[in-house]
Order: structure tokens, then sequence, then C-alpha cells
């Protein structure tokens, strides 16, 4: 049977220094993202359930056998969301994006300004561990937060940009102070990576 694998990241786990530190990102990567990996593994084993993306077994979530439902959301969320974080992070970026998508947020929005005050919000007022996300639902931008590894895709909506609030992706650096990682999350996005998202 085939089984998930853990994607490489596609820069060195120093490359976001200093918003987010080397040793948050190995760990991040190598240990969390595994586990997650690894129990999505145990969990679909002689369930003939694989799928060689992740997010299309989560898009047809309904047909999961009820007896593996809640580690296929847990886990499978979890390999689903990380493997899209690590691809909309990257050294050198932030700024703002442009084209389609920066159109498509100034008029589902308003304004980026808006659009940030809004993802910020959803990320800070999270309660415990959570994902804020940018979505496409229904046509339409959206900004939403989901608890601990929930995808956005059980739900019929498209994820475009994420963070991850649980305290495993900062305490190493910020302790206590999410909204400070908040900050420093628009200094890593890869919009050109969150455009070619939005633009499929």
């Amino acid at each position: 049977m085939s089984k998930y694998e853990l994607p490489a990241l596609p820069y060195d786990y120093s490359a976001l220094e200093p918003y987010i530190d080397a040793t948050t990102m190995e760990i991040h990567h190598t240990k969390h993202h595994q586990t997650y990996i690894d129990k999505l593994n145990a969990a679909i084993e002689g369930k003939d359930l694989y799928t060689e993306n992740v997010d299309d077994l989560l898009r047809n979530f309904s047909s999961v056998p009820d007896d593996i439902k809640g580690p296929v959301r847990n886990h499978g969320g979890g390999h689903s969301n990380h493997s899209l974080f690590w691809t909309v992070l990257g050294p050198e970026a932030g700024g703002e994006p442009t084209g389609a998508l920066a159109d498509a947020i100034k008029k589902d929005f308003g304004s980026f300004k808006e659009f940030t005050e809004k993802f910020n919000a959803a990320a800070t007022l999270q309660f415990g561990s959570g994902w804020a996300w940018l979505v496409v639902d229904g046509g339409k931008l959206a900004v939403t937060n989901l608890a601990n590894q929930d995808s956005p895709l059980i739900e019929g909506k498209t994820p475009l940009l994420g963070l991850d609030v649980w305290e495993h992706a900062y305490y190493l650096k910020y302790q206590n102070r999410r909204p400070e990682y908040i900050e420093a999350f628009w200094n890593v996005i890869n919009w050109d990576a969150v455009a070619t998202r939005y633009e499929v």
C-alpha cells in the first residue's frame, strides 16, 4: 500500500529568520508534521483510502468510514494543513499580492489593510490550538478560523493561505506573545504561491 510521506521544504530551516526561527521550523517540520503523517498512515492502513494528494481524501471526507473519521480529520488535516503552510512561506517574501488575487482581496474585503485586520483577528481570537485561513468559499474570498487541525476542505472551501497558531508553531521564539508571531508572519508570506493556488 502506498503511504503518505513528509514533503521536503523548498528552503532551509533558517531561511525564515528572524521571523520564524530555524529550531522551530526543524522541529515543526520533522517532528510535528511527520507525526501527523505517521498517524494518518496507521489510521488508513488496510482501508483502501490512500489518495495521491491528501487533499482529495479530505474533500471526500463523507466517504471515510465512521470508525476512522476522527483520526483522518485530525491527522489528515494536519498533513494537508502543514503541506500548504510550508509552500506559502518563503524567504525574501512579504509585501502585498498583485494581479487577480490582489483584485479579489480588494473586491471582497475592501482593501488589503482590511483583509489583514480581519485575518489577524481570526488568528488572535482562535481559542487554543487551530489555524486562521484565507479561503475561497462559494466563489468569494473569506477569512475563517478553525480549531485543531480541521481543514477548510472538509467544509467544501478552498484554502489559499493558512497560519498555524498552535503553540508549537511559535512558542520557542515568541512564548505566549501570539500577536507578535502573527505580525511576523506577514514578512514571510510567499504571495506568488498563494496567487498560484487562487488561479488554479
